[in-house]
Order: structure tokens, then sequence, then C-alpha cells
């Protein structure tokens, strides 16, 4: 075989063995970028949790406070 050949077969490798560390170097960060936003997503249902509207069992705060926001209504 031509020393033109194996010179030809040895680029060929090294751009496949570059290619590859690169393809695997963007498959960790994606991995990393998935569980951060698993993370944040996580985040983000405690807080909604967190940030809920007031339950309709506190319907008596609003039938104590109604004079108020009538008084208020009036001014």
């Amino acid at each position: 075989m031509p020393a033109v050949a194996w010179f030809t077969l040895i680029v060929a490798a090294l751009i496949i063995a570059i290619t590859a560390v690169g393809l695997l170097r963007v498959i960790f960060h994606l991995r990393a970028v998935r569980k951060t936003l698993a993370a944040t997503t996580g985040g983000v249902q405690a807080v909604a949790s967190l940030t809920s509207t007031v339950p309709e069992r506190l319907t008596s705060v609003n039938a104590n406070l109604k004079p108020v926001r009538d008084f208020c209504e009036t001014i």
C-alpha cells in the first residue's frame, strides 16, 4: 500500500476521532442542560403551588372584609 493511502487513512481516522470527541462533549452538555431544566421545572412547580389562589374555604374572610370594602368604595 502506497504511503499516500496510509496518510489518507490516518488523516481520516483523526478527523473521525476529533468529530467523535466533539459529539461526546455535546452529549454531555445536553445531559447537563436537561438536568438543569428538570431542576428548574421542579422549582417552578413548587413556586406555582406556593402561590396558588386562596382556597374556597376562606370565603368567610371575604365576608368579614365586605364592610371594609364597601366603605372604601364609598370614599
